[in-house]
């Protein structure tokens, strides 16, 4: 039998109702998983519940808290079969893009999950994202940072939350999903990624300054100049289309010229989508400045992905280089550094 750890790191999933609204309840989650009889029904796999210290809402996640769930991992992985994390919706994408780039050679299922309606409530979407993903994670066959959340098992690093009020919070507009849970759960097991030879490692992440602007008509470039300083690492820029950007009235590339150290990765906006800085004159404004494509990478996944490579390289250049390459399965292009 399968022995698996739960993490409990806070989130809708395990709160109660105060005077000012929900907040992460520690002590009711316990009992309520504890007497739940479907965690203990024949065929599920043994399992052992853990939980962070504060357990938090996960607007109020840092790169502190993705360090301690990935060490918890890390301490434990020996001891387990697979991981299920309890986490806030807010923020879910981003620990599972964070977490993916920090476990390397990653052997095993781990699988974040939580609920849009808390344990306590009559209604609670909970119990069924808790159990299935129990259940996945317990079969061992999906052996990457996984979400599985409203019947759907997505990759981590690929998934973005579509919903606040839907029973599907999040969607994978750029990768299928890895199995669908209905009467029995179906697997697409030519999505899964390859098993690595590397043995597991991991590597906690630098909390480096990096920044996220999103494009509108009208932007004025020129009020982002002083950010762009030395002390700014990476900046994820969410433009229009393939890439685009408005006129920059001739401002922006001898902004970026000067920040040769900040890393600028070009994403876009549409949620279903290809950077290609080719394609535009507008886009190829951004290449010539010396921007890197994130191609089909969520923001996300972009964002964790300079976290993870400022904490291995020194080098901005080699940055630039590795952000464009696939490494754990977050982008439509197959290289291996």
């Amino acid at each position: 039998m399968s022995r698996i750890l739960i993490i409990h790191t806070g989130g809708t999933i395990g709160m109660t109702k105060k005077d000012n609204g929900y907040v992460p309840d520690g002590e009711y989650f316990r009992k309520a998983v504890f007497h739940m009889d479907s965690l203990r029904a024949e065929g599920m796999p043994e399992w052992n519940l853990v939980e962070t210290d504060p357990l938090l809402d996960s607007s109020r996640v840092t790169v502190a808290e993705w360090n301690r769930i990935g060490s918890l991992v890390a301490e434990n992985y020996e001891n387990y079969d697979g991981f299920v994390i309890l986490h806030g919706t807010d923020t879910m994408a981003y620990t599972a893009s964070a977490l993916s780039f920090m476990f390397k050679g990653l052997n095993k299922p781990v699988i974040l999950t939580g609920s849009q309606i808390p344990l306590c409530e009559t209604r609670s979407d909970g119990r069924d994202n808790l159990i299935t993903s129990m259940i996945i994670a317990g079969t061992g066959k999906v052996r990457e940072v996984c979400i599985y959340f409203g019947g759907l098992l997505l990759r981590g690093n690929r998934a973005t939350k579509y919903s606040a009020d839907g029973m599907q919070a999040f969607v994978s507009p750029n990768y299928p999903p890895l199995a669908s849970a209905g009467i029995s759960i179906q697997y697409n097991e030519a999505a899964f990624l390859k098993k690595r030879a590397d043995r597991f490692s991991f590597r906690k992440l630098e909390d480096v300054p990096i920044g996220v602007i999103k494009v509108f008509p009208g932007i004025r470039f020129e009020l982002f100049e002083p950010l762009l300083t030395d002390k700014l690492k990476g900046i994820v820029a969410e433009t229009f289309g393939s890439g685009n950007i408005p006129d920059d009235r001739g401002v922006l590339l001898p902004m970026l010229e000067k920040a040769v150290n900040t890393v600028l990765v070009v994403c876009s906006q549409c949620p279903q989508a290809t950077v290609d800085m080719n394609t535009y004159e507008a886009g190829n404004t951004l290449k010539k400045a010396g921007a890197v494509s994130g191609r089909d990478m969520t923001t996300e996944a972009a964002v964790a992905k300079l976290y993870y490579l400022f904490s291995v390289y020194d080098d901005p250049q080699r940055i630039k280089f590795s952000m464009e390459r696939d490494i754990r399965g977050e982008l439509t292009q197959k290289y291996d550094i």
